[in-house]
Formats: structure tokens, C-alpha cells, sequence
């Protein structure tokens, strides 16, 4: 019997072992890597710079610093909690200015959110001058910042180191007009009023009288409008968060909704509100954030007035201070983050 036929895999011919093909970098690991080479500077300086300076400042806060005689340093005496609670218990104006900034906090970051979110729908719509306007409304936030605020600031101050306000001497002027002196009928109304105040609760009472509305609600917007000036201010990111949403959206999903018959009012709620929900939790948070550091914050400013007292002991009593306010923005932000999550909705990209 031949022994070809008998093994048949004898004389076959040899195959070199296929290789297995690299598999081609995704393009989402491609963007990622890129992500990270433009955060390198950023993350390198964050653990060699804020990281050692953090871990100093929560050491701190357990301790009570003793200078040493000389100018030779200072000796760290541990304390463990005691900083913390003098913070809570002891000081009796900290927790009334920390309830009153979150109050104020529950206050301003809806009306912001609301005002945004209405000029940037207004500021998306077809008009001549659109761009001219959204750049007007964007104004506000660079003034707001730097050198420019600075001097606002201090223009503030000088009015007032001169022995009275832009109201008071508004009054004056009123009084002096109407009748010849400060107890004039322009000038008694103008006083009494106050020049600042847009809207008073008495204004608003006699509107909403016949609506039943509550008092909390009137105080709620007299509130609001009087600080108006600072609303326009701090919603200008925002609104620009809020119109790279709304120009993200197809134009195709406006058409299919006015083909079936849809209303402006029913697109906005249906369409425009839940697929910018992503950008209302983004200028959220953004507005608790910036709420909570503002220079203008009643409590910044009260542990900063803390820290830089000649009492014994008040830097790192300011310094507990500082991380109890730290430890409540993150509890409030995570709060909203997990409340509003839930609510939001993201559009699939397949």
C-alpha cells in the first residue's frame, strides 16, 4: 500500500502560522490620550503646588500654632477637633452668616439658571444684530473680573468714605429741586424709597392681592429684580453654556415637530428642554460653585475677616472654617448632581 495515500498530511505542503493583526487604536482612546496631553500641565502643578499646600492646611486645622521667639518658625501644638468645634458652637456668628449665604445661595442660582436659559432662547433666534447682543450681554462678565472690578470696588468705598451714597445725594438733589430743601416732596420720596430699589413689597402686594399669592413669594421677587444688576452679571457664561446647547440641536427635529403640527410652547418643553437638561446640571453646579467663592460671599468674607484678626489662635480657626464651607459646597453640589442627573436626558450619537 502506497505510503502517500496511507498519510496524507505526509506530503502536504507547509503554511507559515498566520499572524494575528494589531488592532487599529479606537478613535475614542485616541481622543482620550489627547485629553490627558492637555491636562498634563495642569494635573503636574495641581500634585506639586495645591496638593502639599492642602495637606499643610488640613494639618493646621487639627493644630493651634505657637510663633517661636526670634523669628525662628513656629511649634504645632495638636488639638485634634477642638478648632472644628470652636467653628460650630463656640463662635455665634458662623453658622448664622454660613445659614444665611446658603439661603442665599437657594435664592440666586435658580433665578441665574432661569435668566440664562430665557436670553440665550431669545438670543437664538434669527434677528439683526444677534451677534452685537450676545456680545452686550457677555459685557458684564469681563467687567465684573479683574483690574475693572477692582476699581468698582474702590469707587464704592470712596462713595461712601465721603459721608454718604449715589442715593442719598439723589435725595438730596430731589429735595433741593422740588422745594428748596431736603424736606421737599421729591425729596421726601425719594428717601423713603431709595434709589437702588426698583420694586418694593407694597408694589408687588397691591399687583398680586387678587392672585392670592403669598408674602414669601412677593419678598421672593422683590428680591430678585432689586438685584438685577448682579443677575446680568453672573449669567453670562451661562447663557453662552445654554446657546452652545441650543445651536447643538438639529434643525431637522424644529422641522419634523412643525410638520406635525407642534406649537412653539409644546417644541420648547418636548425638544429644547430636555436636550439642553445637560447644560441646565452644568450651569447648576457652575452657579453654586462661583456663588460659594464669590469676593462678594457674606461668609468668604467673614472667615476672611477671622483669618486676618490679632486674636490668638484665628488663623487656624479660620482654617477649620474653610474646610467645614468646603465640606458643605461638595455636599451641596453632590445633592444637586444626583438629584438632577436623574432628570436629565443625553441624546445617542450612533
Amino acid at each position: 500500500m502506497n505510503s502517500s495515500i496511507a498519510n496524507p498530511t505526509k506530503n502536504a505542503p507547509m503554511t507559515k502560522p498566520v499572524k494575528k493583526k494589531r488592532r487599529a487604536k479606537s478613535l475614542d482612546k485616541a481622543k482620550a490620550r489627547a485629553g490627558w496631553f492637555f491636562v498634563a500641565p495642569f494635573v503636574l502643578v495641581f500634585f506639586l503646588v495645591y496638593v502639599p499646600v492642602i495637606v499643610d492646611s488640613i494639618t493646621y486645622s487639627f493644630h493651634t500654632i505657637y510663633p517661636l521667639s526670634g523669628g525662628a518658625g513656629f511649634m504645632l501644638d495638636p488639638v485634634g477637633w477642638q478648632n472644628y468645634n470652636d467653628a460650630l458652637f463656640v463662635d455665634p456668628q458662623f453658622m448664622t452668616t454660613l445659614t444665611g449665604g446658603i439661603k442665599q445661595l437657594i435664592l440666586e442660582v435658580p433665578a441665574i439658571v432661569v435668566f440664562s436659559l430665557f436670553m440665550a432662547v431669545m438670543l437664538n433666534q434669527k434677528m439683526v444684530g444677534r451677534t452685537f447682543f450676545r456680545a452686550v450681554f457677555f459685557i458684564p462678565v469681563i467687567l465684573s473680573t479683574g483690574l475693572i472690578d477692582d476699581i468698582d470696588m474702590n469707587n464704592t468705598f470712596d462713595q461712601y468714605s465721603q459721608g454718604g451714597s449715589v442715593d442719598a445725594g439723589m435725595a438730596g438733589a430731589g429735595g433741593d429741586a422740588a422745594g428748596g430743601a431736603p424736606g421737599g416732596a421729591a425729596g421726601g420720596v425719594a428717601q423713603s424709597g431709595g434709589g437702588s430699589q426698583i420694586l418694593s413689597a407694597m408694589d408687588l402686594q397691591g399687583l398680586f392681592s387678587s392672585m392670592k399669592v403669598g408674602t414669601e413669594l412677593v419678598e421672593y421677587v422683590v428680591d430678585i429684580v432689586n438685584d438685577v444688576y448682579n443677575l446680568v452679571n453672573r449669567s453670562g457664561v451661562q447663557m453662552l453654556i445654554f446657546l452652545a446647547g441650543l445651536q447643538s440641536i438639529s434643525p431637522a427635529i424644529y422641522e419634523s415637530c412643525t410638520i406635525d403640527g407642534a406649537t412653539t410652547w409644546e417644541t420648547f418643553w418636548k425638544i429644547t428642554f430636555p436636550m439642553i437638561s445637560p447644560m441646565i446640571l452644568v450651569n447648576a453646579i457652575y452657579s453654586i460653585i462661583d456663588s460659594f467663592t464669590s469676593s462678594s460671599n457674606q461668609v468668604m468674607s467673614y472667615i476672611g475677616n477671622v483669618y486676618n484678626s490679632a486674636a490668638q489662635g484665628s488663623d487656624v480657626l479660620a482654617t477649620a472654617m474653610y474646610w467645614i464651607y468646603f465640606a458643605l459646597v461638595i455636599l451641596i453640589v453632590g445633592v444637586v448632581a444626583l438629584v438632577m442627573s436623574t432628570y436629565v436626558f443625553y441624546q445617542r450619537r450612533d
